[in-house]
């Protein structure tokens, strides 16, 4: 199955089975196979739940190789008519600013994200809008004369109109990944760094896992938040669920006269429904970053060359010229290649493996999973702690 071309707005599922989880017995051993944005708030709220929790990562939270092991991410709600994720967006921000307070750390940066829209209507950004007034959330309304007057240094020649989301921003990405699996060891967890095997499976369940140190754990219930690599670990069931592509991240440096200027516009997404170029200009001070959102190609997050694409990034250096002038001559002074773990429609999958019914999946990040991290931990371990019905937009594609 092909992945998906873009996320900006997952598909919306009709009628697909739903996953019921059983509440699981105080204590229960908890094994979490992946330290990333999915898997180690996962963990930590689990824990906070009063479950005996172990998380492991073969490489660490936020290793290079990893898809939450850039330096920032966009956190916006904008979601189309999709309220799931809308909703889901309004939970993360409040729990990101909680344990930022917490921890005495700043992961979450109120930037606000710009949309930049051609068209009169546009569906991604307008669908939107209802839900965004329900939790008084608007958005601004910025006519092109209006984009000249706040932001002179955007290019808006060929917009139509702008939409500013004033609620959203950036979220330091490795960072925050490495202060969620340090939080959640200070509170009791334990963390193993080891690559996992799936071990056999037997009366419908999975008896162990594999270390690479040569261990075998075994766990009530095994949580897999493995990113890129499902299609690797289980082969059989999600090589055609779980694509991997390369996505290309560059930061270009900016005049050195107008620096603040740069670094002080919002966060912005670019909606010509071809590129859908994506960025970041603050950027915990790594230069203005663009993203590639559209599907690269398909790559292996293990042995693949972090090698960017010269064609990629001369059509990223031609949009970033022609939207912001400014940067005509700006150097590239870095660039990352992020691998994106796509769903075939972009929503994220929670679900049993097949076979073993102690074994659940938890995925399909999809290019826009980092956001809603500590939302979608929390409703993952309430559903073990108090079970329940999964959300159908989360079903794994059979």
């Amino acid at each position: 199955m092909k992945p998906n071309i873009n996320t900006f707005t997952p598909d919306q599922k009709g009628n697909v089975s739903i996953n019921k989880i059983s509440s699981l017995p105080s204590k229960s051993k908890i094994t979490v196979v992946g330290a990333g944005a999915f898997g180690g708030w996962t963990a930590l709220y689990l824990l906070r739940n009063g479950f005996q929790v172990t998380l492991i990562d073969a490489w660490g939270a936020g290793n290079s190789r990893s898809s939450s092991g850039d330096e920032t991410r966009v956190i916006r709600s904008t979601y189309g008519a999709n309220e799931f994720y809308f909703d889901l967006n309004v939970r993360a921000l409040q729990l990101w600013k909680e344990n930022q307070q917490a921890w005495g750390k700043q992961f979450f940066h109120n930037s606000g994200v710009i949309w930049f829209c051609y068209q009169d209507k546009n569906p991604i950004v307008d669908d939107s809008i209802p839900f965004a007034k329900k939790h008084q959330m608007d958005y601004e309304y910025l006519s092109p004369n209006e984009i000249s007057r706040r932001f002179a240094i955007i290019n808006k020649e060929d917009l139509h109109h702008a939409w500013l989301d004033p609620f959203g921003g950036y979220l330091k990405a490795r960072e925050s990944t490495i202060a969620v699996k340090e939080a959640f060891v200070k509170e009791g967890g334990s963390f193993i760094n080891a690559f996992v095997k799936p071990g056999s499976i037997g009366s419908t369940q999975l008896n162990n896992i594999e270390l690479s140190t040569g261990e075998k754990l075994t766990a009530d219930v095994f949580l897999f938040t493995c990113g890129p690599w499902f299609s690797q670990l289980f082969p059989e069931f999600l090589s055609k669920t779980i694509t991997c592509t390369k996505q290309e991240a560059y930061y270009f440096g900016v005049p050195q006269d107008q620096s603040a200027v740069f670094d002080q516009l919002p966060a912005w997404i670019d909606l010509d429904g071809k590129d859908f170029y994506y960025g970041i200009p603050g950027n915990a001070n790594r230069g203005f970053k663009i993203g590639v959102d559209k599907r690269g190609e398909i790559f292996d997050p293990t042995n693949g060359e972090r090698i960017l694409d010269p064609q990629v990034l001369a059509d990223a250096r031609k949009f970033i010229q022609h939207r912001f002038p400014g940067l005509k001559y700006a150097p590239l002074v870095e660039s990352r290649v992020c691998p994106y773990e796509n769903s075939p429609d972009g929503n994220f999958i929670f679900g049993n493996h097949p076979e073993a019914t102690n074994t659940w999946i938890l995925g399909g990040g999809s290019g826009h999973g980092f956001k809603h991290g500590p939302a979608l931990g929390e409703m993952v371990a309430n559903l073990f702690r108090d079970g329940g019905e999964v959300n159908p937009l989360l079903a794994i594609s059979k």
